[in-house]
């Protein structure tokens, strides 16, 4: 069951300052994170720049992928955004404005560690304002053959995340990282630094490219052999009197936080990059040799598929191994109603402010006798009443005897039917609060959803009653 508070949308309770290099710049950047409000989302501002511009973390704005993602929009650029993004993703910050003095963001350690650490520090403030989450219903597959990359989102109940790579490297071999839920984030994924192959960095070098390197904030793979004079040059362009190669082919003799520290990056990387999609999104997410390129490729595939299919956005998922909360003996304890007139047959989620049923249609259902012979359909009157019970049991459990109680219902506004129910069909029934409950009162957003399709919708008002005194339903 989902944590209630990733229900809501969050921000920063204070301004976060970090200074640092560019990698790819060298530039030195101030970069302060400041609260925001609800529905704001992650926005960039050069304050350097006339009219202080203002770049949205979007997909839609993605320029560069060649050695970090860039963004550029209203005149301003913001490059290396994805260590920012996947550390507000990773601690779930929702809405942030991040004002810079420069182009890029700072590279800090190398990884999210840093800026995990002092958002952690500072604390999210709960806004009030849903958190919107959008279920990857289907397969969306992406492949690159020419950098031989496949990445695949499918259906899960979470974000979870299986990378792997494999550079036909005999220092790293083939590596394999997964993130299991985005709360291991922080502490599996956060502080795995960015790293690169010692002849991308000679060539980079010559390029004069990374101009704020340091052999503290990459990990540099040494998959060839290195001359002393090679070694010497590179010690005089990371300012250091020497530099070494490790046994493991590691360069600076840095120390691995991780033994498949360099896959954990990558997926630390496709975080930062999805986040780009701008919603929320509940999928698997399986990425063999991502990279940045691909990473934005994918993103823009999925919040095309999320913007064709809008309307299912937060579906239920339903998982028929999934233990529910409610079995029908237990709900029969709560609600008064009994054969034929029972029409929900379990509760798969009970929260604060929503509830999730399920009926499951046969053939046999009374109803079906004497409503369209022949051609059975499922009566809207009845889809709605299966709503309502599933909406009691909500109302209910918030008094602490519910055999005592009765809600009734009052009102039913904006009902549409959208698609037939029939028999064989599995009916997820999701009831959320629209308002705090109130003297008794009760109001509800209701959707009957058959697979991820919406059968079914209406605003429903209904009223808690106690009918009886300590009597227990028979």
């Amino acid at each position: 069951m989902e944590n209630q508070q990733l229900q809501y949308q969050h921000t920063l309770k204070g301004d976060i300052t970090f200074s640092g290099i560019g990698l790819h710049t060298g530039v030195h950047v101030n970069m302060t994170l400041k609260p925001a409000p609800p529905g704001h989302g992650i926005k960039f501002q050069r304050i350097d720049l006339p009219g202080q511009p203002i770049v949205k973390a979007d997909v839609d704005y993605v320029v560069e992928t060649t050695r970090s993602t860039t963004l550029e929009h209203n005149g301003a650029r913001v490059s290396t955004v994805e260590h920012i993004m996947a550390a507000l993703a990773g601690t779930g910050v929702d809405n942030v404005l991040v004002e810079l003095d420069a182009g890029e963001i700072p590279i800090m350690d190398g990884s999210a560690y840093e800026f995990i650490t002092e958002i952690e520090k500072t604390g999210l403030q709960n806004q009030d304002a849903k958190k919107i989450y959008y279920t990857i219903d289907t397969n969306i597959s992406f492949y690159d053959e020419k950098k031989k990359v496949e990445m695949v989102a499918m259906p899960s109940v979470d974000y979870r995340i299986t990378c792997l790579i494999d550079f036909n490297s005999p220092v790293l071999g083939t590596q394999h990282a997964k993130m299991k839920g985005i709360e291991e984030f922080t502490t599996e994924i956060a502080p795995c630094r960015t790293f690169c192959f010692l002849h991308e960095l000679e060539y980079q070098l010559s390029l004069n490219l990374i101009k704020g390197g340091d052999i503290n904030n990459a990990i540099v793979v040494v998959d060839k052999p290195v001359t002393e004079e090679e070694l010497d040059r590179l010690a005089k362009v990371f300012n250091r009197e020497t530099i070494s190669v490790q046994k493991e082919g590691i360069l600076n003799n840095i120390e691995l936080r991780f033994p498949n520290e360099p896959a954990r990056h990558k997926l630390l990387d496709v975080v930062g990059d999805l986040a780009l999609i701008g919603y929320p999104i509940h999928a698997h997410i399986i990425a063999n040799r991502p990279g940045h390129s691909t990473n934005v490729e994918f993103a823009r595939q999925i919040k095309a598929y999320i913007k064709k299919n809008k309307h299912n956005k937060d579906v239920p998922v339903y998982d028929p191994n999934q233990q529910p909360i409610f079995d029908t003996p237990r709900i029969e304890r709560t609600l008064p109603h009994r054969y034929p007139m029972l029409l929900v047959d379990k509760i798969i989620e009970l929260e604060e402010e929503k509830v999730v049923g399920i009926k499951n249609v046969t053939f046999n259902e009374s109803f079906f006798q004497g409503h369209f012979p022949g051609n059975p359909v499922m009566p809207g009157v009845l889809q709605l009443e299966a709503l309502a019970q599933v909406g009691g049991i909500l109302a209910l459990n918030r008094v602490p005897d519910p055999e005592n109680y009765d809600t009734y219902f009052l009102k039913i506004d904006n009902c549409k039917f959208k698609q037939k129910v029939v028999p064989g069909d599995t009916m997820i029934l999701k009831m959320e609060l629209l308002s705090p409950i109130r003297r008794g009162l009760v109001e509800m957003r209701g959707t009957v959803f058959i697979g991820n399709k919406v059968a079914t919708e209406a605003d429903m008002i209904a009223q808690i009653i106690k009918t009886r005194e300590g009597k227990p339903k028979q």
